[in-house]
């Protein structure tokens, strides 16, 4: 039962998806992690792949940029697939003066400039969170793992290149960072009553022009995968 976007049965991706934009984040991750990796999709070039951790089950397919992508991919998996709990493991821009390249977010909940939302035809304004559970467990694992997360907001874009000098003002809000899927990532599971949670490496800071490079956004952020990867096998 493929979808316009992927191929493949029911069965084929495991109930836990880990969703990197990058389809290459996809691959290294497949390659270097999972045993058994099978390639289930490659529809646009999009990779996603299922094997095994630790014993148990995981698929990671790639969700590509902005919450248009994300929307679709998410969306097809939690409706299509049977697919239960998202991880997202992304970059993001650090907003916050304390956040520093490197730095590991998770995602409590994400602000938006997007209008996805307006689908659902709501009275008033709706408030994206995560799944509590994957967010106490992402939690707990990056302490046992000793590795200093920051839990917070985190500000979900429509925009790379914005017109609009914005982040000071979400800074003032005690926004982390910025990044371009939560926001909907969030929204399919609630809509599909699903999880999904957004677990992000800061890549660069641009109120200060800080950044890394395009190799180590690719395959360098690695405390990230281990935290998804451990996180997905204790659920």
């Amino acid at each position: 039962m493929s979808t316009p976007h992927l191929e493949g049965n029911k069965g084929d991706y495991a109930e836990i998806v880990l969703m990197p934009g990058d389809p290459l984040r996809a691959e290294f991750i497949a390659e270097n992690y999972l045993i058994g990796a099978e390639c289930v999709n490659n529809i646009r070039g999009m990779l996603g792949y299922t094997g095994i951790y630790k014993g148990v089950r995981v698929s990671v397919q790639a969700s590509g940029m902005g919450m248009p992508s994300m929307g679709i991919y998410s969306y097809e998996l939690f409706n299509f697939f049977d697919v239960q709990s998202i991880i997202r493991i992304g970059t993001a821009g650090g907003i916050d003066d304390s956040v520093q390249l490197r730095d590991i977010l998770l995602g409590q909940a994400s602000c938006t400039n997007s209008n996805y939302a307006q689908q659902y035809q709501l009275s008033g304004t709706y408030a994206p969170i995560a799944s509590f559970r994957l967010l106490r467990k992402a939690s707990e694992t990056a302490e046992k793992l000793n590795l200093n997360v920051r839990v917070g907001n985190l500000y979900c874009s429509d925009t790379f290149y914005d017109d609009s000098p914005s982040l000071k003002q979400w800074q003032k809000m005690g926004v982390l960072g910025i990044e371009m899927e939560s926001a909907a990532l969030y929204m399919n599971a609630a809509r599909a009553g699903k999880e999904a949670l957004c677990i992000c490496t800061v890549s660069d800071c641009p109120l200060r022009n800080e950044s890394t490079s395009a190799d180590e956004r690719q395959v360098g952020f690695t405390n990230m995968m281990e935290l998804a990867l451990e996180t997905a096998v204790q659920l």
